[in-house]
């Protein structure tokens, strides 16, 4: 089934429903026991989560029927279907609430993210803001897009030269021996940071406000529809430590983008020996 505008817009429609009735009702308004635990203490999952969760799965389902949803939270319950990401020839990648922490925690930083996956390339990549109620949307090889909800839609087109020095660097998702090693390294930088939320990182990158980002873990519904964002409005990205394209299933080695090829090589000679 051809991806068609009007599935586009069924998606964009589904995310923001869920945003409005899911999410935004329960943000600051969770109690207690609807806020788990899932790998750690800062590894969170929500009643807002799930509940979103469910509403883009079953329109991602009506939309494109037979195609793989692959959501954050059913792959807690089944790691299968991970598994089948690489051999689907349709898949719908959702991350409802990227940000949980600060969702939790009360912070006005999370997103909901949603990629569309096509043997295993990411075709359609959507990063969705739930409290302005705007996005960014990108289609292979079609650009990127801000748009909003009063019309307001904008092209995104970095400037891909320059060397600048402002990043994205999880460091806490990477374990404590490379911790050590990488730390030190980052203080050639002016600005690093990390905002516990793919969904705005690659925003801001994708809005040429960061120079560059490394990934920390490679989990599908962080990367696919950023990584693809980031690519049409002029980035460069490949991976580490073999510089090739990145792909929906690629599980491990560490995602780095930058401004432009000659800069993500330069960046390699930072980053691939710590995280090797």
């Amino acid at each position: 089934m051809p991806l068609t505008e009007s599935i586009v817009d069924g998606l964009i429609q589904a995310v923001r429903l869920a945003a409005r009735t899911e999410i935004m009702p329960r943000f600051r308004n969770t109690a207690g026991d609807e806020i788990k635990s899932k790998s750690g203490p800062d590894d969170l999952v929500t009643i807002a989560d799930c509940a979103a969760e469910r509403v883009i799965s079953e329109a991602s389902e009506r939309l494109l029927p037979g195609a793989l949803i692959v959501g954050e939270e059913a792959i807690e319950e089944d790691a299968g279907i991970l598994d089948a990401l690489p051999k689907a020839k349709l898949a719908v990648i959702i991350d409802p609430i990227d940000g949980t922490w600060n969702f939790a925690n009360g912070l006005p930083l999370f997103g909901v993210i949603l990629a569309v996956v096509e043997d295993d390339e990411t075709t359609f990549g959507l990063l969705y803001d739930p409290i302005s109620d705007a996005w960014i949307r990108a289609g292979s090889g079609k650009g990127a897009f801000y748009c909003s909800s009063n019309g307001t839609r904008r092209r995104l087109s970095i400037n891909t030269a320059g060397n600048g020095t402002i990043g994205v660097v999880p460091l806490f998702l990477f374990s404590s021996s490379v911790r050590k090693r990488l730390a030190p390294r980052l203080l050639g930088f002016d600005r690093v940071m990390s905002l516990r939320c793919s969904c705005f990182e690659y925003w801001l990158l994708a809005e040429g406000a960061c120079d560059f980002a490394i990934a920390g873990l490679m989990k599908p519904w962080d990367h696919a529809a950023g990584e693809l964002v980031y690519r049409e409005a002029g980035g460069f990205a490949a991976m580490l430590p073999d510089g090739k394209r990145y792909r929906a299933s690629r599980t491990v080695g560490h995602l780095l983008v930058a401004r432009n090829p000659e800069r993500w090589a330069a960046l390699r000679e930072v980053f691939a020996e710590p995280v090797s």
